[in-house]
């Protein structure tokens, strides 16, 4: 088993006043050589915006990408057409393949939004743009894996690469494993909220672990905790 620990802190912490942003991987003006990615994780940014702010219509490009609410609302609009509003508890899905623009606003005009973003490289290249919503109850995760995000042909939310993004609420004192789905897979665990540990490395909110050359990890829940697992091949 190999591993790679990255602590909250250790993010590229960036405040513009209107969006709060938390970089786990360089993105826009955020660059560490040794953050680029995890293998085809690019992005995990974990964003605040406030009340009436977003970000204006712009483009992206064969990039699989997952917003996952944490709290608060969300408004979406793409040259596809779609038109939404995200609230907690609920999962997006883009597939940008040969090039989509889209647009995200607090919907909101007082109080702030929490979400995390998410950037998968996909499988193929230049596809046809599709988009995706859905809500995931909380209480389906309760002690127990809610797969999110897995690849096409699965149920679900599912995006063009051999990824699958799962979540658990864990209360204290419990363990739970996960199996990864192939040696050539690699696990980020990501702490929502809480204090788990995973060997020798004890994770406190924000904090997250890369693990791979291994077959499955065993999660200890040192308090009641909200994890998120991204699993993803290990490119070079």
């Amino acid at each position: 088993m190999r591993t790679l620990e990255h602590k909250s802190s250790s993010r590229g912490n960036i405040d513009h006043g209107w969006l709060k942003t938390n970089h786990s991987f360089s993105f826009a003006n955020y660059y560490n050589p040794e953050k680029m990615r995890f293998g085809t994780l690019r992005v995990l940014n974990d964003d605040y915006l406030s009340g009436g702010n977003g970000f204006g219509l712009h483009p992206h490009d064969n990039m699989e990408i997952i917003t996952i609410m944490l709290e608060g609302e969300l408004r979406h609009q793409d040259s596809m057409g779609n038109s939404e509003v995200l609230h907690d508890n609920e999962v997006q899905v883009m597939s940008a393949g040969s090039g989509i623009q889209h647009s995200e606003f607090n919907n909101q005009s007082e109080g702030e939004l929490n979400l995390l973003q998410i950037w998968i490289y996909p499988d193929k290249r230049d596809i046809k743009p599709t988009y995706n919503q859905a809500g995931f109850s909380s209480s389906d995760r309760k002690n127990k894996w809610q797969r999110i995000v897995s690849p096409i042909g699965n149920d679900g939310l599912t995006i063009n690469q051999n990824a699958y993004i799962s979540r658990i609420e864990l209360s204290g004192g419990n363990e739970i494993s996960y199996e990864l789905h192939g040696s050539d897979k690699g696990v980020y665990v990501f702490v929502i909220d809480g204090n788990i540990k995973i060997g020798e490395s004890n994770l406190q909110k924000r904090d997250a672990i890369g693990i791979y050359k291994t077959k499955n990890i065993n999660i200890e829940s040192v308090t009641n905790s909200d994890v998120l697992i991204i699993e993803v091949p290990m490119i070079e």
